[in-house]
């Protein structure tokens, strides 16, 4: 039996005389998790749940109207003295009955104190509704007669014929559209332009209609009630939700974790069907509902319906998987169990996880599912300010006020009043204001490592464009792509048989007229003058012709290397005057131009930084050191190349009107960095990498205050 200070309680008396039992309408169903048998309580009525031990049953089994608290829990320590509850679990357990609404009670004002803090349930449903903005729920009717008409014709789909059906028809529709990915993929970059959000929207309603009703007639088919259909607020957006938690009284895990999957089963579904749709329809409203439809179902179900760390049905698919119900809220006790433990020294309770498996993953989920629900919430509000400002204002005061504001005072009540803390009150207290303490001064004060990485380009430091002067058919390669040249030597020869016939002519044409001045000058003194002018017209234009006869043969103005290519498939080819063939590179040296985003920029212009690097693409495990920087002070919008922007494969966002890739979406900082000769990478002009600036160490609040008024400038002009 368990020792007397577990078995024994100071409130005992409060509820030992009360004479309580478990509501009529409550049914009671046995389950079994991690091979252990438990027993959940349930009431259709309400829609309440609860989950116990066995040897808890025994006791809430015995109490009935006309026995005592105390009568019921002496039988069972009787009966059970080794497995029966302790007074203060038993006072517990109670209280938790009574918060559920599944017990039918008459209790006096004294005991009622004890569950004072249970009155409120309705006010905190409603609080609770009011700081879940993103997510409020309005029920509207009951669908449950509806699915039972329709379970009949509906049902049959539900087993090894419709598992087969579903299988066949997303197996083809995967087919099609990798069939169709090119223009699947084309047509993405239109799904948030302003003519399609109706559209858009009808799909979202669609879908997930169809996905409320594939777990309302799962949920049916294995024997469950769906009571409650209305609309939810999701993220200001109006969408059906239907209850179909009923399914957690199921007594096999398999139907529990389909009834979960039900509504991604659906959506697959119909999206494969919009999919042929799509695919065997020509422009219009039909084929772009299909194809809103197909991305509704997808992202919705991979990115959010799927994952386990936000409470939809891949949350209650890893909580049956895992055989934790209650995944989530025991996950929480789990973490204030090891608080209270580790950090306040409270050894009374027991922890919520009975094994070390058990253990690992509500810690684990705790803290991870706390850390992504931030990040999700942080990116919606942030999307929701940049459409409408007001909202998102509005949503941040209330997550402030869930997030901050009540846990603090939650926090402080708890340390306060919290009757777990009676024999420790003093060093909780003093644990948590010196945590806080602690912390606020680690974050305000310890400098941290600081530094930040820009994409840039590897530019040679002498470098010159080798573009032909004159037209022509190019007729020998006199070098080779990446030969070391020196400067004048030929690089190829053009030719251009209407030069040749220009210079032909004007030569003759030259030779003739000399003859004619030579006459004049003995016969005609008069016209000798106009002739001498047209003889040196003649002479200046063979001059030109002759110079661009010299300027067939392309020669290299800089010794260097030459680059240039697909050089060898010019042969042959006739290129205009003015193209550009290649480029002359000194590979002596070469520096990195990096584009540097207005926000990082202030600590370059204040050069308050010990050093920087360079790592190329191919080769980043190697370092390239710069031993010279410098900042062009002006704003500039065209990238020194393609290759880093979007369209190129680079980081940098690009004006959605400029299809060449090389203007920028959002103005940047050129920095020019000349690179050490010695280095262990092959230095190439026009690859890419990335400059990281290493600035003097610094805190992580003001750095972190500073970003986020940066970016709060920078998004809403703050």
């Amino acid at each position: 039996m368990a020792d007397a200070q577990s078995t024994f309680s100071e409130s005992w008396y409060r509820i030992a005389g009360q004479r309580i039992s478990l509501r009529p309408s409550v049914r009671v169903r046995r389950q079994n998790f991690r091979g252990d048998r438990w027993i959940v309580l349930e009431d259709p009525f309400n829609n309440a749940f609860f989950r116990l031990r066995p040897a808890a049953y025994e006791l809430v089994a015995r109490l009935r109207p006309d026995r005592t608290v105390h009568e019921a829990w002496k039988e069972c320590l009787d009966r059970f003295p080794d497995e029966a509850p302790g007074q203060e679990a038993v006072i517990q357990l109670l209280a938790q009955l009574y918060f559920a609404n599944l017990l039918q009670y008459n209790l006096a004002g004294d005991t009622a104190q004890l569950f004072e803090r249970f009155k409120k349930r309705r006010q905190r449903e409603l609080s609770s509704r009011f700081l879940n903005i993103m997510f409020m729920r309005f029920p509207l009717l009951d669908p449950d007669r509806f699915l039972v008409r329709t379970l009949p014709v509906v049902g049959k789909l539900i087993g090894r014929f419709g598992a087969l059906l579903w299988l066949v028809v997303v197996g083809a529709a995967i087919k099609v559209a990798i069939d169709h990915w090119p223009t699947l993929r084309s047509q993405s970059e239109n799904v948030l332009s302003p003519g399609n959000l109706p559209l858009l929207y009808a799909s979202l309603v669609i879908i997930k209609t169809l996905h409320e009703f594939g777990h309302a007639y799962f949920c049916r088919k294995f024997g469950g009630e769906v009571h409650a259909m209305g609309v939810m607020l999701m993220i200001f957006t109006p969408v059906p939700y239907m209850d179909a938690t009923s399914a957690w009284s199921f007594r096999s895990r398999a139907q529990r974790m389909l009834v979960g999957a039900a509504g991604m089963i659906v959506e697959l579904f119909f999206a494969a069907i919009a999919t042929f749709i799509w695919a065997r329809t020509g422009e219009g409203v039909v084929h772009s509902l299909a194809y809103n439809a197909m991305i509704v179902a997808s992202v919705s179900t991979l990115v959010f319906n799927l994952n386990p760390l936000l409470r939809f049905d891949g949350y209650y698919m890893l909580s049956d998987l895992l055989e934790i119900p209650n995944l989530s809220q025991r996950a929480n006790q789990q973490l204030g169990f090891l608080a209270e433990r580790g950090l306040f020294g409270v050894r009374r309770f027991e922890s919520p996880a009975r094994t070390r498996e058990e253990t690992a993953w509500l810690t684990t989920f705790g803290i991870t599912s706390g850390i992504y629900r931030v990040i999700v919430f942080a990116g919606v509000l942030l999307v929701v300010a940049d459409k409408f400002l007001i909202i998102g204002l509005i949503m941040a005061a209330v997550c402030l006020i869930s997030w901050v504001t009540v846990p603090v005072w939650k926090l402080i009540k708890y340390l306060a009043t919290s009757p777990r803390l009676d024999r420790v009150r003093l060093r909780a207290v003093a644990v948590s204001v010196g945590l806080v303490l602690v912390l606020v001064s680690f974050l305000q004060f310890v400098p941290f490592p600081n530094h930040f990485r820009a994409p840039g380009i590897l530019r040679a430091g002498q470098r010159c464009e080798v573009i032909n002067q004159t037209a022509g058919t190019v007729e020998v390669l006199l070098a080779k792509q990446g030969e070391h040249v020196r400067a004048g030597q030929p690089l190829m020869r053009l030719s251009n048989r209407e030069l040749e016939v220009q210079i032909a002519h004007t030569l003759a044409r030259s030779q003739e007229l000399e003859a004619r001045v030579l006459k004049a000058t003995k016969d005609d003194i008069a016209s000798l003058k106009p002739l001498q002018s047209q003889v040196e017209a003649a002479v200046q234009q063979l001059a030109k012709f002759r110079a661009d006869e010299a300027a067939l043969t392309i020669r290299a103005r800089q010794d260097g290397i030459w680059v240039a290519p697909g050089i060898d498939t010019f042969v042959g080819r006739w290129v205009t005057r003015g193209n550009q063939l290649g480029l002359l590179i000194d590979p002596t040296a070469f520096e990195f131009t990096a584009t540097v985003q207005q926000e990082d920029v202030d600590a370059l212009f204040a050069r308050k930084m010990p050093g920087a690097e360079v790592r190329l693409t191919g080769q980043a495990s190697t370092i390239v050191g710069v031993h010279d920087w410098q900042v062009i002070p002006a704003e500039q919008r065209m990238l020194p190349s393609s290759a880093l922007g979007w369209l190129g494969g680079g980081d940098v966002a690009i004006a959605p009107d400029d299809p060449h890739g090389r203007r920028a979406a959002e103005p940047f900082f050129e920095v020019r960095a000349k690179l050490d000769s010695k280095t262990g990478v092959a230095l190439l002009d026009g690859r890419s990498g990335k400059i990281r600036f290493d600035l003097e160490p610094e805190p992580l609040l003001p750095r972190w205050t500073r970003r986020l008024w940066q970016l709060l400038q920078k998004r809403y002009q703050l």
